[in-house]
C-alpha cells in the first residue's frame, strides 16, 4: 500500500495562446513538424528508430541548441552494453566550453552579461561574455602551468562568487575534471571527498560572509588538504582579505597566478571526447560513503541548457537566479545552462534573509531578474515576515518562478502564486537530481498548472509511475520510474559501477527507478510525493511526511513542519512531528493537542502523531532541503550519519533537546 494524497485541486494557471506560441518549445516543435505535446513526448522516449524515438530526439536538442563539436560524432546513442551503460554522441569529439564561450566570439552575445554578481556585504560585479572567456583562458594556462592535465580531478571548495564560475569552466577548458563541494562543508567531508576522487588541486577562497560575520574557509581546505594524498595544489581567492594560514610551496594565490597570464597568446580548449569526464558530483546518502556521479562533456550541460529552454523558455535576454551553492547539481546547472543559451546567470553569496528578510525579492529588483528558482523550504521561511517585505519591491521583471528540492505544501504554493507571481506567472516545479542532470519532471508554457503539480514529463525523459509489480498506474501513488536512458543520465559512480547498479537498476529489470512516490492524476498532472525511503507506515497505512507537513503549515501558528516515523512496538510506526513557530506564537500544550487534532482530523484518528514538538530550526541543506534522516535519528537519540551538507548543525541539537 503506498501513501494516500489528494488530488482535487483545480487548475489555476493557463499560458496564453501568444505565450505559448512564443515558447522556445513550441518553436522546437514547429521547426519538427510536431503539432501537440503529446506527439512530442511519444517521439521523444520511442525506441530509436527511423522516423523518431530518443535517438532522433537528442540529436535534434544537440542542433537545435548549437552544441560545437570539434568532430563530428558518428552514432548518436549506443545502447549495446544495456540502458544503464548508454553512451552518447559516439565517436564525437566535444569540449562544452567551446559551446558555452567560445563560439559567442564576434557576435553581440560577446558583448552581453554573462553573468551579475552581489555579495551580502553589498559588493556588485558584472562580466560580459568576452570578459569571463579572457579571465577562463587566463585561469586555464595558469592550471596547465601548475601542472593540472587534462583527467586530473580539481577540487572547488568556494563561495558563489563570479570566481567559482571562472574556474569550474577553466577546468573544463583544459579536459580537467571538476569536483563541485558545498562551502558549507567541515574539513571531514572536504577530505573524504579529495580522497575518494584523488583531486591534484583544489581551489578555495579565505572565507565568506555569512549573517554579517567573516565564515572562515581556507583552515577548513588546509585540515581536508592535510589527509589527503593526492592535493598538490591549493588556489587561493582573497574574498574577505582576513589573514589565513600558507603552505609554502603548495598554496597560491588567485590574483598571483593570473598575473602572469597576459592575453598575447591564447590557447584553445583542450580537445576532449564527447564521453570524457567533466563533472564528478557528490551526493550525500542517508546511509554509507556519498556518492560520486560521474558526467561527461556530452551530458550534463545538455540536458541542462534543454530543460532550461524548453521548461523555463530561459532566453538570451533572461536573467537566471536559482537559490543554490555550486556544491548542489544546481549550480554547475546554472552556469552551464546559461552560458550554452546566451543568457545572464545571477550568483548571490550571502543569507538569503540578511540583512533582512526581502533580501531575495531586493535582488531580483536590483538586477531585473526574469526567471526565479527557489525550494519550498526557503519560501516557507520566508512567507512568515508576511507580504510587506515582498509588496516593497517591484517585480515586474519576473515572467518565470520555479521551484525544486522537494515536493510543495498547497499553502506556501498558494502564498508564492499569489503573493511573488501576483496570480499571473507560472510556478515550474523541477524535479530530478544529481544523477540526471536536472529534471524528470517539469511544468512549461504549454500546459496548464495545478497548486503543488508537475504539468508532466520533460521531453525526452519516458517518465512512468508503477505499482510494486512495475506495471504502469494512474490516479494513485507508485514508485516513479524512467523507461528509456537519457543523454543527461550519470556514466555511474566514481570508480563503484556496482552500488551505482544497485541503486537504480536493481528494481525492475532496465528501468531507472528514482526512488521517489508520485502519481498522475485524472487531468494528467503528476506529483512528487517525497522520497520512498521516508514513507512512514502506521498500522499497515503508508503516508508521506509532506502529508502531514502540509496540514501542520496550513494551521495558522506553525511556519515550518517537519514529520517522521518512529518505531511502535503496536503499530509499526508512529508519527512524530517538530514545528517552528510564526512570529509571534509561543509553545504551549493546548497548541500541540490542537495540532495534533487537527492532524487526526485530515487524515483519521489512527494517524494521530504520538507528539507534536516545538524547535527554533528544523535541519536543512545550504539550499533548504529538509532533512528529515536527521532529524528521526536525532529524536530516537541514534547516530545522524553525513551531517556536512547541514547549514545548521545546531538544528540538531534543537530537536534532540526539543519538548
Amino acid at each position: 500500500m503506498q501513501p494516500q494524497w489528494d488530488f482535487s485541486g483545480e487548475i489555476v494557471w493557463r499560458p496564453t495562446p501568444e505565450q505559448a506560441a512564443r515558447s522556445r518549445l513550441a518553436a522546437f516543435m514547429r521547426a519538427h513538424g510536431i503539432k501537440t505535446f503529446d506527439e512530442l513526448m511519444r517521439r521523444s522516449t520511442e525506441d530509436p528508430g527511423a522516423r523518431g524515438g530518443i535517438d532522433w530526439f537528442w540529436d535534434a536538442v544537440i542542433r537545435d541548441l548549437d552544441i560545437r563539436f570539434s568532430k563530428p560524432y558518428e552514432k548518436i546513442l549506443d545502447t549495446s552494453q544495456g540502458d544503464a551503460w548508454a553512451r552518447w554522441c559516439v565517436g564525437g569529439e566535444l569540449n562544452i566550453v567551446a559551446s558555452c564561450l567560445d563560439k559567442w566570439l564576434g557576435t553581440e552575445t560577446e558583448h552581453r552579461l554573462a553573468l551579475r554578481w552581489e555579495g551580502e556585504e553589498g559588493s556588485v560585479r558584472a562580466l560580459t561574455y568576452g570578459e569571463l572567456r579572457r579571465e577562463v583562458v587566463r585561469m586555464a594556462r595558469a592550471l596547465r602551468r601548475l601542472g593540472v592535465e587534462k583527467g586530473d580531478v580539481v577540487a572547488i571548495f568556494m563561495p558563489m562568487v563570479p570566481e567559482i564560475a571562472i574556474a569550474l569552466l577553466a577546468v573544463a577548458r583544459i579536459g580537467a575534471i571538476a569536483l563541485p563541494l558545498f562551502s558549507g562543508y567541515g574539513a571531514e567531508a572536504v577530505s573524504s571527498r579529495l580522497n575518494a576522487a584523488g583531486a591534484k588541486a583544489l581551489f578555495t577562497a579565505d572565507g565568506f560572509y555569512r549573517r554579517g560575520q567573516v565564515v572562515p574557509m581556507k583552515e577548513v581546505a588546509d585540515q581536508a588538504a592535510a589527509h589527503s594524498s593526492s592535493v598538490e595544489t591549493v588556489i587561493v581567492f582573497r574574498r574577505t582579505g582576513a589573514s589565513v594560514p600558507w603552505t609554502a610551496g603548495r598554496d597560491r594565490w588567485w590574483h598571483d597566478i593570473l598575473a602572469y597570464e597576459k592575453l598575447e597568446r591564447t590557447e584553445g580548449t583542450e580537445g576532449t571526447q564527447a564521453e570524457d569526464p567533466l563533472l564528478l558530483l557528490y551526493t550525500s546518502g542517508t546511509t554509507g560513503l556519498p556518492k560520486g556521479a560521474v558526467h561527461p562533456h556530452c551530458g550534463f550541460p545538455i540536458k541542462a541548457a534543454q530543460d532550461m529552454a524548453h521548461c523555463m523558455d530561459v532566453r538570451s535576454s533572461d536573467t537566471v537566479y536559482w537559490v543554490t551553492d555550486m556544491g548542489w547539481m544546481m549550480g554547475p546547472w546554472l552556469v552551464f545552462g546559461t552560458t550554452l543559451l546566451g543568457g545572464t546567470m545571477l550568483l548571490y553569496d550571502g543569507a538569503p534573509d540578511y540583512p533582512a528578510s526581502d533580501r531575495v525579492w531586493s535582488l531580483i529588483e536590483r538586477h531585473g531578474v526574469t526567471v526565479l528558482g527557489i525550494s519550498p523550504t526557503l519560501v516557507r521561511s520566508l512567507m512568515q515576515h508576511g507580504e510587506e517585505p515582498v509588496r516593497r519591491h517591484d517585480l515586474a521583471s519576473l515572467r518565470i518562478l520555479a521551484s525544486t528540492g522537494e515536493p510543495w505544501n498547497p499553502e506556501p504554493w498558494k502564498w508564492f502564486y499569489q503573493v511573488v507571481g501576483g496570480g499571473r506567472l507560472p510556478i515550474l516545479n523541477y524535479s530530478g537530481g544529481t544523477e540526471i542532470s536536472g529534471g524528470i519532471l517539469c511544468g512549461n508554457l504549454l500546459l496548464p498548472l495545478k497548486p503543488t503539480a508537475f504539468s508532466g514529463p520533460i521531453p525526452g525523459m519516458a517518465a512512468d509511475v508503477v505499482d510494486e509489480s512495475g506495471h504502469s498506474v494512474r490516479q494513485q501513488v507508485g514508485e516513479l520510474v524512467i523507461r528509456r536512458p537519457w543523454i543527461g543520465m550519470t556514466r555511474g559512480f566514481w570508480k563503484a559501477p556496482e552500488r551505482y547498479l544497485e541503486a537504480y537498476w536493481s528494481r525492475f529489470p532496465g528501468v531507472w527507478t528514482h526512488g521517489d512516490w508520485a502519481a498522475v492524476d485524472a487531468d494528467g498532472m503528476w506529483y512528487i510525493l517525497g522520497r520512498s525511503d521516508d514513507t512512514i507506515k502506521v498500522a499497515g497505512k503508508r503516508l508521506g511526511p509532506a502529508e502531514v507537513e502540509s496540514i501542520l503549515v496550513s494551521h495558522p501558528a506553525v511556519a515550518e513542519a517537519a514529520c517522521v516515523g518512529v518505531p511502535d512496538a503496536l503499530k509499526g510506526q508512529e508519527v512524530v512531528c517538530f514545528c517552528v513557530l510564526g512570529a509571534g506564537q509561543a509553545p504551549s500544550d493546548a497548541l500541540r493537542e490542537e495540532l495534533r487534532e487537527c492532524v487526526a482530523q485530515s487524515l483519521g484518528k489512527p494517524l494521530r502523531p504520538r507528539e507534536v514538538r516545538f524547535v527554533r530550526d528544523l535541519p536543512k541543506t545550504r539550499n533548504a532541503k529538509l532533512m528529515r534522516r536527521v532529524a528521526r535519528a536525532a529524536y530516537l537519540g541514534e547516530a545522524t550519519g553525513d551531517l556536512s551538507a547541514l547549514e545548521n548543525p545546531q538544528a540538531v541539537e534543537e530537536i534532540r533537546h526539543s519538548l
